[in-house]
């Protein structure tokens, strides 16, 4: 079930390059709503060029409030996705500029870890604040509240090909982790239909599966063993570093220890009731992506 609606609307999509808007903007223009996709860029290649007319692509800057103004003036819904907690100036700017171009409805992607009272991270901080900014706005919303995306799995792609191995911290410990193509449709089905303004959508996988338990996934799909191979914390802190910066790094390795004491397996059937299906397993979403561990291609 995709995004229906007897009206064509405006909707505006931020992190057009991301791993979920784009696949937003797919259901969005399949159900004949007229898209603003907005990014720091252009890109070079349109994917879905057939549903071209209905979309408009932007360069906008989260520094610039003028920009976003500029992108959002009128739009019926914005779906908001940010991704730098240092840079908590961005959030802002997108909700000052929504509230001046009078945008009906907001869509904010945002995490499921703002229910538990135990995660007092960075990351976490600043999604609870980006919330409850939101609610306060005046302005029409719906939170979506994920669990962590299968994509990570991408980033165990180069060990696969090197060495036959993941690595993990706390590989035993269990996540509900989601397709970010079920996010994307339940994301299309909300921007798309008033009667969810107000509500909060915790989103989930169908099972909660460790690192361990996704590395024996790909070892049968791929037809070769695997080793999930533990990292210390001191190796995954250092690993984090070379991602991020130390504020980002100490956060990840705090939801990692609280994924090692159980407060990411629990599994919601929202996905199922927004969208008429089962959520995607890891098992159908490797089995579609599983050429990114077999090539050097980028991923996607």
């Amino acid at each position: 079930m995709t995004a229906t609606t007897s009206t064509s609307r405006h909707i505006v999509l931020t992190g057009a390059t991301g791993k979920v808007a784009p696949l937003v903007a797919r259901h969005l223009a399949a159900a004949g709503h007229r898209l603003t996709l907005t990014g720091r860029s252009v890109p070079q290649q349109r994917p879905q060029s057939g549903l071209q007319p209905a979309v408009r692509h932007v360069v906008c800057d989260y520094d610039r409030p003028a920009s976003l103004s500029e992108a959002f003036r009128g739009a019926d819904a914005v779906f908001v996705v940010t991704n730098d907690p240092t840079r908590p100036e961005h959030d802002r700017n997108i909700l000052r500029a929504a509230a001046d171009t009078s945008v009906g409805h907001i869509v904010k992607l945002s995490a499921a870890a703002v229910h538990d009272p135990a995660a007092r991270d960075l990351v976490t901080t600043w999604q609870r604040e980006n919330e409850d900014r939101i609610r306060n706005s005046g302005i029409p919303w719906t939170m979506l509240q994920p669990r962590s995306f299968m994509t990570h799995a991408l980033a165990w792609a180069p060990g696969i090909r090197a060495d036959s191995a993941t690595r993990a911290l706390h590989p035993h410990s269990r996540n509900a982790c989601i397709a970010p193509e079920d996010i994307a449709e339940v994301a299309a089905q909300v921007l798309g239909d008033d009667t969810h303004h107000g509500r909060s959508y915790q989103l989930t996988g169908p099972q909660a599966l460790s690192a361990e338990d996704q590395t024996r996934i790909l070892a049968g799909l791929l037809g070769r063993p695997l080793a999930c191979r533990a990292l210390s914390r001191s190796e995954a802190h250092d690993a984090y570093l070379r991602r991020y910066p130390p504020a980002m790094a100490d956060a990840l390795l705090a939801s990692a220890d609280r994924q090692a004491a159980g407060a990411k397996s629990a599994t919601t059937r929202t996905v199922e009731r927004l969208t008429g299906r089962a959520p995607t397993t890891f098992t159908q979403w490797a089995t579609a992506h599983l050429r990114h561990f077999t090539s050097e291609e980028s991923h996607d």
